[in-house]
């Protein structure tokens, strides 16, 4: 099979579909690959790298989309990539097409792409493995983001997450105890902050009590969110329901009991944002208030540590895209329903996929 890895064109995001350990496997098997020109820099790969792993490397973004069958990105195409997509080709990446604009989507449909999104690729037990790994990286990136903007010079409130003697530490508040959130609390702990874990799962609460007794554990009913925000400094939001709009579990009207200048920090933003009031944001402007609230909103955090992004999410996706270039997309997805439930779009269909967007926003 013919597999593509282009250049990645959104601002900020700087890791590679493949790394060349990942072309060196597919080359192996027998596939040709094309790399775009500059494609791995980002992530501290050059192309005599790819070079010696048996990839060929083309010089436009239009020439590796019009060789390839198969398509391995990061994130969802922009309007230009998805015009250079051949008919009926196959595209595996972190889409968030439950967040696209209509006409990235409708793009899809009409060349009959394939589109498998790592995000939905889920076990029978509800775990999602190629996502787990950016959402262990996003969880230990979210105190370094807290600590950071907690300072009085990036508009915080002055606190240092850990406290010293005499002087109490920050109040931190994670929604959601899936890998992001638990990685967060782990980490959260570890600085010496005091955390509060609120799940709707008594099981994830579980796992989070036997694994850090320290950390108060809630239900997340609305009443325990509400409450645990009134008294929160920091406020991490990480909740995923997978193919859908992330829900809103934090309204407007909760921020306006909150203290002032406590930070919210919506990781799930890719996802349309579990904050009423988020909007996405940029990593050169990360942040904006409202109701006193400084809220920080960027989209893919895991890109701004790319080298490591790309190892950790290649290594969890290698089988699968094995798989779809061994067998093609049809016969991968009809033997394998864990990859299928990855499917967004299949033969100008919608599967697996709730659609929702605010127009201004998505992308």
């Amino acid at each position: 099979m013919n597999i593509g890895i282009p250049k990645e064109r959104r601002p900020f995001e700087y890791r590679v579909g493949v790394s060349p350990a990942g072309v060196e496997i597919l080359v192996q098997q027998g596939h040709t690959v094309y790399l775009e020109h500059e494609a791995g820099l980002g992530a501290g790969f050059s192309d005599q790298e790819y070079e010696r792993s048996g990839a060929s490397i083309v010089y436009s973004g239009h020439e590796v989309y019009g060789r390839a069958d198969l398509l391995l990105k990061v994130t969802r195409p922009m309007q230009e990539e998805i015009e250079w997509l051949n008919p009926e080709s196959t595209l595996m990446g972190f889409l968030h097409l439950a967040s696209a604009r209509q006409g990235r989507v409708e793009g899809l449909i009409e060349k009959k792409v394939t589109a498998i999104a790592y995000e939905q690729i889920q076990l029978p037990n509800g775990d999602l493995p190629v996502l787990h790994s950016l959402s262990q990286i996003g969880g230990q990136m979210a105190p370094q983001i807290a600590a950071r903007f907690m300072q009085n010079n990036r508009g915080g409130k002055g606190i240092l997450l850990g406290g010293i003697a005499g002087v109490p530490p920050a109040e931190v508040v994670i929604i959601g105890a899936g890998a992001a959130g638990t990685n967060a609390a782990s980490l959260f702990l570890g600085l010496g902050a005091h955390v509060t874990v609120l799940d709707k799962s008594l099981d994830a609460l579980q796992r989070v009590h036997d694994r850090y007794p320290q950390i108060v554990t809630m239900i997340a009913t609305r009443r325990n969110i509400e409450r645990a925000c009134n008294y929160a400094d920091v406020v991490l939001g990480v909740v995923l329901v997978p193919g859908e709009r992330a829900p809103i579990v934090i309204t407007r009207e909760m921020l306006k009991t909150m203290k002032p200048r406590s930070l919210l920090i919506d990781m799930s933003i890719d996802q349309g944002g579990c904050f009423e009031t988020s909007r996405p944001t940029t990593h050169d402007h990360p942040t904006y208030v409202e109701e006193g609230i400084i809220h920080y909103c960027v989209p893919n955090v895991p890109a701004v540590v790319a080298r490591t992004s790309t190892h950790a999410f290649v290594n969890a996706a290698m089988p699968y895209i094995m798989k779809v270039a061994e067998l093609g997309p049809e016969a991968a997805i009809a033997k394998d329903p864990i990859l299928e439930m990855g499917v967004n779009t299949f033969k100008g269909e919608i599967r697996h996929l709730q659609r929702w967007v605010a127009p201004e926003e998505g992308e």
